[in-house]
């Protein structure tokens, strides 16, 4: 790999860092597209920068981000002479990074006005406990004694500033609490004909978890994958999942989600599915009965029994669908009937504010 370095100058890292922000921005970008591969992420933003001059109005190069990154702690050094790994550090940001990014197209979208979060979370009553305020909370709620108490502890009374970690607000009690678990199809079709799909998915999966987590901390989120089969991936794993040579066993994804939230204490109980194509396998003992042609009544039925049983175990499914098949829409409409659902034809472009939006709204619908 070609990089530019320059003697390490204290002043120069200061001075960099806008633009060292604006390359990381481009480097989680490219950790998602390659699945975690350091290397190749690295090589990749290589390219661009010989392309279109990413550094070229500074004078730091691409080896000073390098060692930015290292001193921010988003990379460590490998075992591996010359290689790095990934820290939790870096995949935090990646979260932080997929809300923001859809936080500011809500913003900017007038076509889903009607579906307003400028105040996501607010329950019931402020408790009198105050915590260190986090993205999305509500200043109305912001406990000035303590605030300003910060900024006097860390500037003294003389050079009075305010900054964000000064900040402390008071907490929500929330009545309830709500477990979720996010289905995402990483089936061979998420890629076909040369629409990315799966890369929308995971922003949207990163932007869903890092609200629940800094927003909603009693609430749960449980993740899976689902292809020829279903599994259980942690948080920390989503940014980097990738699609397989698998069909679509949307039953053994529901039966996965079932079994996770069974073991919630909540009331309140919802799967997310992200798909972009009708069922096309279900599991038969230790072998997977599959058919991609068209809707296999054998496996469209035995996902909608699934889908009854969700029902009678109070767990409403959401269906986000990613494309228009006509197969894939005349499943939802089943699915959604048999569980008494709901289902969205989101597209990619707003996937990530369409569930959001029903996320935070239904929640609220459920505490008040």
């Amino acid at each position: 790999m070609d990089y530019r370095y320059f003697k390490w100058n204290e002043d120069l890292l200061k001075k960099g860092n806008s633009s060292f922000d604006k390359l990381l921005k481009i480097f989680n970008q490219l950790l998602m597209q390659t699945s975690g591969d350091v290397g190749a992420a690295l090589s990749w933003l290589t390219e661009l920068d010989k392309e279109y001059g990413l550094t070229e109005n500074t004078t730091a190069g691409l080896g000073d981000f390098i060692e930015w990154l290292k001193k921010e702690g988003y990379l460590e050094d490998a075992a591996e002479k010359g290689s790095f790994q990934l820290t939790s550090k870096i995949t935090k940001k990646i979260r932080e990074d997929s809300l923001n990014q859809i936080f500011t197209s809500l913003k900017k979208d007038s076509s889903l006005g009607s579906h307003k979060i400028a105040s996501p979370g607010r329950s019931v009553e402020p408790l009198p406990e105050t915590r260190a305020w986090k993205f999305g909370d509500n200043l109305q709620q912001m406990d000035i004694t303590s605030t300003i108490n910060n900024s006097f502890k860390r500037n003294g009374i003389d050079d009075f500033s305010l900054s964000e970690d000064d900040i402390e607000v008071y907490d929500n009690e929330h009545q309830t609490q709500c477990a979720t678990v996010l289905m995402i199809d990483v089936s061979h079709s998420m890629i076909l004909y040369g629409e990315d799909r799966i890369t929308p998915a995971k922003t949207v999966a990163l932007a869903l978890s890092e609200l629940i987590l800094t927003r909603y901390p009693k609430d749960s989120l449980e993740i899976l994958l689902f292809g020829d089969e279903a599994w259980q991936i942690d948080v920390k794993e989503l940014p980097f999942i990738s699609i397989g040579p698998y069909h679509t066993n949307t039953k053994a994804g529901l039966a996965l989600a079932r079994q996770l939230l069974r073991r919630k204490r909540s009331q309140n109980k919802q799967i997310f599915m992200i798909t972009d194509g009708k069922p096309s396998a279900i599991n038969e003992g230790i072998k997977i009965y599959k058919n991609s042609f068209g809707l296999d009544r054998k496996i469209v039925n035995k996902t909608l029994d699934e889908a009854v049983i969700c029902r009678k175990e109070k767990i409403v499914i959401t269906t986000f669908m990613v494309t228009s098949d006509p197969y894939l829409k005349g499943f939802v409409e089943e699915l959604t009937e048999a569980n008494q659902g709901r289902a969205y034809f989101s597209g990619l472009d707003h996937l990530g504010e369409f569930m959001l939006v029903d996320y935070i709204r239904n929640r609220q619908k459920r505490v008040r």
